[in-house]
């Protein structure tokens, strides 16, 4: 199983929101080299980092935090927040990201995602699909759409997507365990998808659980920085689970 920590930005520092709420931000760290760093020096191959300024300013924002990670350390960098245009995924790949992320850009406008996909391939355009109650959610999680996530992933895995990262927002940074039910739904409906597990994990147990539930990936934040989940456990984790 892929273990895949998260950094999110604001205002370049490492901070986490509660259900997607800017309004329950908590700053953790202030440098988020430092964090990666640690990551790096427990075996962690990948790191998942999105600007969360960037999501609200409709543009990529914190591109400078991106080119000192990439630059610093030998992580690869799944990035994502804010990714609307041609310019931003330019700036994001010369900054050092090796897989873009797009959620709200994949429902907004769907011909450039498309566009995208088969630019830079299905290995590289990672599928963002945040739901709340069944139904995608954009705009860092601030709107809810019409789109159930069922249509969403079979549209969009007939267009190429081969990996997605999905978020339950009513488990996110809630440290009260992730969305197993709705995750074993999409195994079941989609088994050919990589589907990355995002949101709601408190501690180790949960990582077991997800990958006894199949799941071939999982991100997670909040309990790192908690204190739930230790560097020590990732480690040992990582060595004995890792096959990417």
């Amino acid at each position: 199983m892929e273990l895949i920590p998260a950094i999110d930005l604001i205002d370049a520092k490492c901070v986490r929101l509660s259900q997607g709420d800017y309004a329950q931000t908590k700053v953790y760290n202030e440098n988020p080299l430092e964090v990666a760093k640690a990551f790096e020096d427990v075996g962690i191959r990948r790191l998942h980092l999105v600007d969360l300024d960037g999501a609200k300013a409709h543009h990529i924002v914190n591109y400078r935090v991106l080119e000192n990670i990439a630059t610093h350390t030998s992580l690869e960098i799944d990035f994502g927040g804010g990714l609307k245009s041609d310019e931003d995924l330019r700036i994001a790949f010369e900054c050092g990201a090796k897989m873009l992320t797009g959620g709200s850009i994949a429902v907004k406008s769907p011909e450039l995602f498309e566009k995208w996909l088969q630019k830079y391939g299905g290995e590289r355009i990672i599928l963002g699909s945040d739901v709340k109650d069944e139904k995608i959610a954009i705009n860092g999680w601030q709107d809810k759409t019409n789109i159930d996530i069922w249509s969403f992933l079979a549209d969009y895995q007939a267009k190429g997507v081969r990996k997605t990262i999905c978020t339950d927002i009513a488990f996110d940074g809630m440290l009260a365990g992730p969305s197993i039910a709705l995750y074993r739904k999409i195994i079941e409906r989609f088994p050919d998808l990589y589907l990355i597990a995002s949101g709601g994990v408190s501690g180790m147990e949960d990582i077991h659980c997800l990958q006894e539930a199949g799941l071939p990936a999982v991100i997670f934040g909040k309990a790192i920085y908690e204190g739930r989940i230790s560097l020590q456990e990732l480690s040992i984790f990582n060595s004995k689970n890792y096959v990417g």
